[in-house]
């Protein structure tokens, strides 16, 4: 593959999110339901290339759409690239919280959280059992999509593609990938009438009327007069350009993972994984464990470093750039024909998914959370359905003066979430688990967990005085 042709693809696919914020602004139906413009651009790309376009003009000169197979093998190569990026920097320039406020805040949303994570595995894996296996002779390893789509999103689903492909699933990366598109514009739209249901109903503690989402929200611009300069220039440009400094971070960090992922690997091969052994972490990805290595980074900055010279804005603003392409490079990689071949499966595993987490949001969250539970688990939600950033999304809408603790819990909570659940290493793990063991070992361990958290939640956090659900006492 050329430099030429990388380079290519790259400017097409930021041509697309240009083109897909311009849609999202002029739009109606596009801001009014808070479509993200890497959505809008991934569809973009995906009806121009085979899929679609290709679809229509079969045997004449767009048989390929208006990309050729090496653009396409750039945008299917990309995702698993940025997947590592995206979660190597969750914990990079964060300061480790005390442990009282994140248990004290957090503690309902996380037993919420997890309630439906785990959930998700049962439903699934139940699903497969009983239905989509004997009934449509799916791989039994269907029954791990829903957690990966829906809790892993788009990253997490194109992230795993070479372990799908290591044990002949190749098709779950366009399943997932397709329950990944349905989670986050289904998290949106349907949480956007969640959202006037709440309204309408008095559920809300702040929101009173619609009206009140601003046009920052709608438009997703920032008039001149209100912007911000949110990034902090550490250090000066003549020492060393301030994105060059925290990408040199990231680097570490990644690094770090690749260390413990061979490390891993290289003590499966001489242990239980030797000849005819059983291979788990040989089919684990690599972005896990960045995720580990940034934490461990993390930790030794925290040490080491008396000037804070990283800025943890600076790091949100190097994901989301990788999660914008990412999100457009798998949509547009994305394979319609083999979702087609396996429809029956697709629909019933999305319907499953949607179900759950209505079922979760509604009707366990209000005994889960006891105070600004419709704020909080709307967070919880919209997570469960896509991914983190629909989950911001959604409390930002309900809360947007900050005034309840959603959006510090639903950030503390992720400390103790995303390294094992919603693309980390039990997200990565799960299918290789089900190919080595079948699906009765982790249905049986997700079930304990699910009805372990859903217990944590009713019985204990559910039952905390409502003051304890107060802001930190520094933020007050």
């Amino acid at each position: 593959m050329s430099a030429e042709i990388i380079g290519l693809s790259i400017l097409i696919l930021a041509v697309a999110l240009l083109i897909g914020k311009l849609l999202r602004y002029y739009v109606p139906i596009f801001y009014r339901f808070f479509i993200p413009s890497s959505i809008i651009a991934g569809f973009i790309l995906l009806i121009l290339g085979p899929e679609i376009l290709g679809v229509f003009f079969n045997d004449g000169f767009l048989e390929k759409g208006l990309f050729n197979q090496n653009i396409m093998d750039v945008f299917r190569a990309i995702p698993s690239l940025l997947i590592t990026i995206v979660f190597a920097g969750l914990f990079l320039g964060k300061k480790t919280p005390k442990g009282k406020d994140v248990f004290r805040v957090s503690g309902p949303q996380l037993a919420y959280a997890q309630t439906a994570a785990w959930g998700q595995y049962v439903v699934g894996i139940l699903a497969a059992i009983l239905i989509l296996v004997p009934v449509f002779d799916a791989q039994v390893m269907v029954g791990a999509l829903i957690e990966i789509g829906f809790e892993g999103g788009h990253g997490t689903a194109a992230g795993l593609e070479e372990t799908f492909n290591s044990i002949g699933f190749s098709e779950g990366t366009d399943l997932a990938l397709g329950l990944a598109t349905v989670g986050i514009v289904g998290g949106l739209i349907i949480g956007v009438f969640i959202i006037n249901w709440g309204v309408k109903n008095k559920r809300t503690a702040y929101l009173q009327s619609k009206k009140e989402v601003d046009d920052v929200m709608k438009t997703g611009v920032i008039p001149e007069d209100k912007r911000k300069k949110n990034i902090a220039l550490t250090v000066s440009s003549e020492s060393i350009e301030p994105l060059a400094l925290h990408l040199g971070l990231y680097a570490l960090a990644i690094i770090v993972g690749i260390g413990l992922l061979e490390s891993l690997q290289w003590i499966e091969r001489i242990t239980w994984g030797g000849e005819e052994g059983i291979q788990l972490f040989a089919h684990v990805p690599l972005f896990p464990l960045a995720m580990l290595g940034g934490v461990i980074v993390q930790f030794v900055v925290n040490k080491l470093d008396r000037y804070n010279i990283f800025d943890r804005k600076m790091i949100e603003r190097i994901q989301g750039l990788a999660l914008d392409f990412l999100i457009v490079s798998a949509l547009a990689s994305l394979s319609l024909t083999v979702i087609g071949q396996h429809i029956e499966v697709f629909l019933i595993l999305a319907a499953l998914g949607i179900g759950w987490n209505l079922f979760v949001f509604f009707v366990l969250a209000p005994r889960m959370i006891p105070k600004y539970w419709f704020e909080r688990g709307i967070g919880d939600y919209g997570q469960s359905m896509g991914m983190t950033a629909v989950g911001l999304i959604l409390i930002r809408i309900v809360d947007s003066k900050n005034k309840t603790p959603s959006l510090e819990a639903f950030g503390y909570m992720q400390l103790f979430f995303e390294p094992f659940i919603g693309g980390g290493l039990i997200t990565a793990m799960s299918v290789p688990l089900i190919y080595n063991f079948g699906p009765w070992p982790l249905l049986i361990v997700a079930s304990v967990l699910c009805v372990g958290w859903l217990l944590a939640g009713l019985l204990y956090f559910g039952k905390l005085s409502p003051s304890t659900q107060d802001r930190f006492k520094d933020n007050k």
